[in-house]
């Protein structure tokens, strides 16, 4: 999914070019480069924003239980909530099971 939307920011990106070339009204030439661009630039920048720690969250943090492997790195992954909802993904370390919840550090 990441992947198409950072191909359709592209395409954006070149349709607002093509608008220039043939003349349009400057409104939709800017509409489609700042879509193109937010698209595109958002989605690079937002995986980059979740990129998983290592270890336990720290205090504050509870351990949801939830585990999944990362599509990207191939490591399995912990998910911590914060007590205002705001969620934390951790690399489990190696030598840890990571099953079930467990206190954070």
């Amino acid at each position: 999914m990441r992947d198409f939307v950072i191909g359709l920011g592209l395409v954006l990106l070149f349709v607002s070019t093509l608008l220039y070339w043939v003349a349009a009204p400057g409104q939709a030439i800017f509409l489609t480069a700042f879509l193109g661009l937010a698209l595109s630039l958002g989605s690079v920048i937002e995986r980059r924003y979740k990129i998983p720690g290592a270890g336990s969250a720290g205090p504050g943090w509870s351990d949801t239980g939830e585990r999944f492997i990362d599509p990207e790195t191939g490591k399995p992954i912990a998910v911590y909530i914060s007590a205002d909802g705001e969620r934390e993904y951790r690399t489990i370390p190696e030598g840890r099971s990571g099953a079930g919840p467990t206190s954070p550090a």
